[in-house]
């Protein structure tokens, strides 16, 4: 006993030496940790200012792309405002409210008089707001070829120019798309498309109402349709006025399927419509789309990183872009920002100078208390210990302490005996080392597991040592002990021999399991059309129990109310069980009374489970249908529930003296029918889930053969 007491001191000094050392390195790490934490304040005020710099960035952006998307906006109301008007001037409204009336159309082969006033009135106005084109010769109406590339038309309900301006394209193609695509009723500006002279156009259109009619659809006689080369109207609109930025840019795109499509001309010279680009996540003008109203940092068609604010444009499927350099937008705050860490990089090695000095002045004075502090800590640790062995040595309990890495760290008289180890051998060995391999690291585990939750946990497991072919069954707790100011954290373990009474259980198990055979043979031998039926009933119940993972206790239970649910049929009389024609009100309610019969037979024997509830609740239904309490759902026990639906499919399986089983398809068929209203739906499933996934069919095939066969 000295000679451990004083390795256990030696241990301990040893251990406060190599602490001591620890201090050393902690203190030397923390002046590290204080580097690394003004290194980290340091970046994170760069950044800082970095963010305040792109919030600025992001502002003045906003007010740029804002005033470039009201522009494209006006000059977009503008051009159908000129829709607007025509079909709003009355005269025209009152033409072709005639001509529709007439039925007159482009096929007509008699053109009215109104047409011409309708030609000149079309002219004029494409004159003067740009929906002309260059073609030469005049044109009166829609019989004569086009082959310009703007105007503007009069189409009829079919879609056919009426009368048109010269110049003005036919209706197909995308121009055609676009007006069949339109709702009845509504004005409508189309996308960019390329127009017949190969450069970027759009079309504008507006309902014409008949004379004196209301807005709707349905009073809609005409359309009037404005066709525009707008290159040259519209893409100047993108450039801000004043915008000094050398590298800033301001595009129309939209997606073209998986791709992006410039709409606009690009500054590396791509001209509209010219330019597509796959979708992806770092490309700005495809997170513009999928971004509207935003502002990131992307890369733009030429690869460039750029700082990017979108605005999604109300009446079409464009977004609206604007994009400036990062190496141009943050150049004066990446200078700032290196400056900066230049400036905090001096301080922090400063700081650790002075720490460094600090701590070689005092690492030598606080070894040496730290030297003696350990000295008094091992003192204490063995009266500790001294007394721990004189409370529990008496004990028949094993009490053991293990460190969180499974070594034995404290043990009583109990567990040195059962060990076999001596005491000065035993003290920080690690379980396996002791136990072996497989029962070393289960406990180990249990350990570390223990320490992680925090809170006490039991075990029931079976130790065996050496030599020993069957061990012993004991009953372990254990509790965390958490670390102190003088002791690392360590579990408690406190282990129970309880083999005796497992083995008492394991008897009256046994007993109990005779006693159920013996009872379901004398049911079988007074009904010989259902021999068997019972213990087919308990078999299918307990595979149905475990397919649901129910606890082992309620499995049991499950199969034994199979197996007994048949056993107040001993009250009914044999002449009854074997009678071949059919039974009469008064034999049919005794054989269905039996079963509340055997609940009764059962609930004075001491199973584990609630085996009698079972059996009492197999009249139960799900949809509350059933007797003889009219249970419903979750109210009916699932051990009852489990019972019922194994009852029903062994009836349906099992063959008799004068059938054939049925198949087992057909019978979870039935079953599943009447799933909802008899039986529980989680049930019939896990059944059909063991009869086609766990090898349910093979093991009960032998249901379905006769009596005869069988034998």
């Amino acid at each position: 006993m000295a000679t451990a007491q004083s390795e256990a001191v030696r241990k301990a000094i040893g251990q406060g030496a190599k602490k001591s050392s620890i201090g050393i390195l902690v203190t030397a790490a923390a002046v590290l940790i204080v580097a690394g934490v003004g290194v980290v304040l340091a970046l994170n005020f760069i950044e800082s200012e970095r963010q305040r710099e792109l919030n600025q960035w992001q502002a003045r952006m906003s007010i740029i792309v804002d005033s470039r998307q009201n522009d494209v906006r006006q000059w977009v109301e503008s051009q159908l405002g000129e829709m607007r008007g025509l079909a709003e001037n009355q005269s025209l409204q009152l033409y072709m409210t005639l001509l529709h009336q007439e039925g007159v159309t482009a096929e007509s082969p008699n053109a009215p008089p109104e047409l011409g006033y309708l030609s000149n009135l079309l002219t004029v106005v494409a004159d003067r707001t740009g929906f002309q084109a260059d073609i030469g010769g005049p044109e009166v109406n829609a019989n004569v070829s086009r082959t310009g590339s703007a105007g503007i038309a009069l189409i009829d309900q079919e879609g056919r120019i009426v009368v048109s301006s010269p110049g003005m394209p036919p209706i197909s193609g995308a121009l055609g798309a676009f007006v069949t695509g339109t709702p009845r009723g509504q004005v409508a500006v189309s996308d960019l498309f390329e127009g017949p002279g190969g450069k970027p156009a759009m079309a504008f259109l507006a309902p014409v109402f008949a004379i004196q009619g209301d807005s709707s659809a349905a009073s809609q006689v005409a359309t009037v349709i404005g066709v525009k080369e707008v290159g040259e109207e519209l893409f100047p609109l993108l450039a801000q006025p004043g915008d000094t930025n050398q590298t800033a840019e301001t595009m129309i795109v939209r997606q073209d399927g998986s791709t992006v499509l410039y709409l606009s001309p690009l500054r590396d010279g791509a001209g509209p419509l010219e330019r597509k680009i796959a979708m992806s996540e770092e490309l700005a003008a495809a997170w513009a789309i999928r971004t509207p109203n935003g502002f990131a940092i992307k890369t733009n068609y030429a690869n460039v990183e750029v700082l990017a604010v979108s605005r999604a444009y109300p009446r079409t499927n464009w977004t609206i872009l604007y994009t400036v350099a990062t190496s141009e937008a943050l150049a004066e705050a990446t200078r700032r920002q290196n400056q900066l860490l230049w400036v905090f990089g001096g301080l922090i090695a400063l700081v650790i100078a002075g720490g460094l000095a600090l701590w070689y002045y005092g690492s030598s004075q606080r070894a040496t208390q730290a030297a003696a502090d350990f000295e008094k800590l091992a003192t204490r640790f063995q009266g500790q210990r001294d007394f721990m062995h004189l409370v529990t040595d008496s004990q028949p309990n094993m009490i053991v302490i293990f460190d969180e890495g499974g070594h034995y760290r404290w043990f009583n008289k109990t567990a040195l005996e059962f060990l076999r180890v001596p005491r000065r051998d035993l003290f920080d060995k690690h379980a396996t080392a002791i136990l072996g391999p497989s029962e070393g690291r289960r406990i180990a585990g249990w350990v570390k597991e223990c320490l992680a939750k925090g809170e006490a946990s039991s075990y029931t497991h079976e130790l065996a040592l050496g030599d020993q072919s069957k061990g012993r069954i004991y009953q372990s707790g254990l509790i965390p002990l958490p670390a102190r100011d003088d002791l690392p954290p360590g579990v408690l373990m406190v282990s129970q021999d309880i083999t005796e009474s497992v083995r008492e259980r394991q008897r009256r198990e046994a007993a109990m399991q005779q006693l159920v055979g013996t009872l379901v043979s004398v049911v079988d031998q007074r009904d010989p059309y259902s021999a068997h039926h019972s213990v087919r009933v308990g078999e299918v119940a307990r595979a149905i129990a475990d397919e649901m993972g129910l606890e082992p206790g309620l499995s049991e239970t499950t199969a034994i109310a199979g197996s007994l649910m048949n056993l107040g049929k001993i009250t009914v009389p044999p002449e009854i069980l074997t009678k071949q024609g059919k039974l009469t009100d008064e034999e049919m309610r005794l054989v269905q009374d039996s079963v509340q019969v055997s609940a009764r037979l059962v609930e004075g024997v001491d199973f584990e489970g609630p085996v009698a509830e079972t059996i009492r609740q197999l009249g139960e239904n799900w949809d509350g249908s059933g007797t003889p309490r009219s249970l419903k759902g979750e109210e009916i026990l699932v051990t009852a529930r489990i019972a019922a639906v194994s009852n029903a499919f062994v009836g349906l399986v099992s063959a008799r003296a004068w059938r054939d089983g049925m198949p087992f398809d057909k019978a979870v068929d039935i079953l599943l029918s009447d799933a909802g209203r008899k039986y529980d739906r989680g049930v019939v499933i896990a059944l059909a889930n063991r009869l086609d996934n766990r090898g349910g069919r093979q093991e009960w095939m032998h249901f379905g053969k006769r009596p005869e066969a069988a034998e």
